[in-house]
């Protein structure tokens, strides 16, 4: 190698927050892990050692407390390297307790400090129940906002988020609006709203994706894209000035489009993303494709973060059935898109 040639980065492993501990989190961890150890990508658990053992089957042979990411990278093919933030009361498995919540924040912002420091690549994060969460004062509805809260004085380029998306393959939908009920959704929509969350989504399919010249497909809201404005105003009044928008400013975006012809195969050729405007319409396509394997993934912040495209399964917790195929897609994409902000 040159002298002057730059060094290769220090391979760095991604943080995998436990989510709560009385869900399937520890156990699609752990199941993830035995899949993962060999080949990689490596991982360090932010969460409760005891917990993890205790899913593990072998015990604490199974697992080991770390103090650093760069030790959980030796560790990783013989034992899930945890960095030990312990839990102060007891768990049951399939019952939620707000007791937990200080631990479970912690996790986050631990992770979520490891990954802005540079320690980590990535944050992947295991599913959180709000309602405990509420019980013990968290003022946020969800873990997008609170990591976009986490990460604001961060020095970021570009469009900022957060912007939730949700992947598989052959699909990527973001959202304009989230955890809204139906019948607010229409009042929360604006020009404004909808250009941001286009270009949070082209600019990310660049720089996350490695997708040079992105296409945005953007989704009516009413059925038929409101046909003219005989079955509502929204698509014309104010998504279709949002699409000039976003053509103005250098986004190949098209639409309004009717929602109901957005997501057949021959549709999707013809674009690289839909932006969504409300939470229905942009999961049950990504579920119907590939339920078991989505990927949830928050764009426009200056970190990386990924998360399975489910919920914490109370009602399986304990019993062994959970199945860690969607954990292990985020992990894999977690690692695919920090090697290209990386490039």
């Amino acid at each position: 190698m040159s002298p002057l040639a730059p060094k290769p980065p220090a391979p760095r492993p991604l943080a995998l927050t436990m989510g709560d501990p009385a869900g399937v989190g520890p156990e699609i961890i752990f199941k993830a892990w035995t899949q993962l150890r060999d080949s990689g990508p490596p991982f360090v658990v932010v969460g409760d050692v005891q917990s993890m053992a205790s899913v593990s089957g072998a015990g604490m042979r199974a697992v080991r407390r770390v103090t650093s990411p760069k030790e959980a990278l030796g560790v990783f093919p013989n034992a899930l390297p945890v960095l030990d933030l312990p839990l102060r009361c007891p768990v049951v498995a399939g019952k939620p307790s707000s007791a937990a919540a200080p631990a479970i924040i912690g996790w986050i912002e631990t992770a979520v400090g490891l990954a802005l420091s540079g320690a980590v690549s990535g944050v992947v994060t295991a599913p959180i129940s709000k309602a405990p969460l509420y019980e013990a004062g968290f003022g946020f509805p969800g873990h997008t906002e609170f990591l976009g809260e986490l990460t604001a004085g961060a020095r970021f380029e570009g469009a900022r988020g957060p912007i939730m998306m949700l992947a598989v393959p052959g699909l990527r939908t973001t959202l304009v609006t989230v955890h809204e009920p139906l019948s607010k959704v229409g009042a929360l929509l604006s020009v404004e709203r909808i250009v941001h969350a286009g270009l949070v989504t082209a600019q990310s399919l660049v720089r996350d994706f490695g997708i040079a010249a992105p296409r945005l497909a953007i989704a009516g809201f009413n059925p038929h894209a409101g046909e003219d404005g005989t079955i509502g105003r929204e698509d014309a009044e104010i998504i279709a000035p949002a699409v000039e928008a976003l053509r103005a400013q250098g986004v190949a975006a098209t639409g309004p489009s009717p929602a109901d012809s957005l997501f057949h195969p021959t549709a999707r050729e013809k674009y690289d993303a839909v932006v969504c405007m409300y939470h229905d319409q942009a999961l049950i396509p990504v579920k119907m494709l590939d339920f078991w394997g989505g990927v949830n993934l928050t764009l426009g912040l200056p970190i990386v973060r990924t998360s399975p495209d489910h919920g914490t399964a109370f009602d399986i917790a304990g019993r062994g059935l959970a199945r860690p195929d969607s954990l292990i897609a985020a992990i894999r994409a977690a690692e695919e898109i920090a090697a290209n902000r990386a490039a």
